[in-house]
């Protein structure tokens, strides 16, 4: 699992290969991964945005930018999380993602980004 913290705001990934959806004779491999996102401050805080870097091991690399995340933009208090499941498909069996969020401290609007840490996606037939 990969973790970091942010201005008070912590930040953990793990992921999961999906064989049942992944197709590799057509270079097709999708992975799933499970983002919790543990306010650690003082003030309540709301996720505005996303923004991801998402590489294959072959060179290529995508940015992907939207609102919230899987269509909500949670506000977290503090001492609490909020967790969400999403995927990514790569045209390689391996790969890595890394970004950041937009958050809003509700106390003060005022906006700051949390990094969200690389992480890597590696079907499991690969670490053998």
């Amino acid at each position: 699992m990969a973790t970091i913290i942010t201005e008070g705001v912590k930040v953990s990934v793990e992921t999961i290969y999906q064989p049942e959806y992944s197709n590799p004779m057509n270079d097709h491999f999708m992975f799933a991964y499970r983002v919790s996102i543990e306010n650690m401050g003082n003030y309540a805080v709301r996720l505005v945005s996303r923004h991801w870097y998402i590489f294959d091991s072959n060179g290529a690399k995508r940015e992907v930018e939207g609102e919230g995340v899987v269509g909500q933009q949670p506000i977290i208090e503090p001492g609490n999380s909020h967790e969400y499941v999403s995927g990514c498909n790569l045209k390689t069996d391996m790969g890595s993602m890394k970004g950041e969020y937009q958050m809003e401290r509700l106390l003060d609007n005022s906006l700051f980004n949390v990094q969200i840490p690389e992480f890597y996606l590696i079907a499991p037939y690969r670490l053998n």
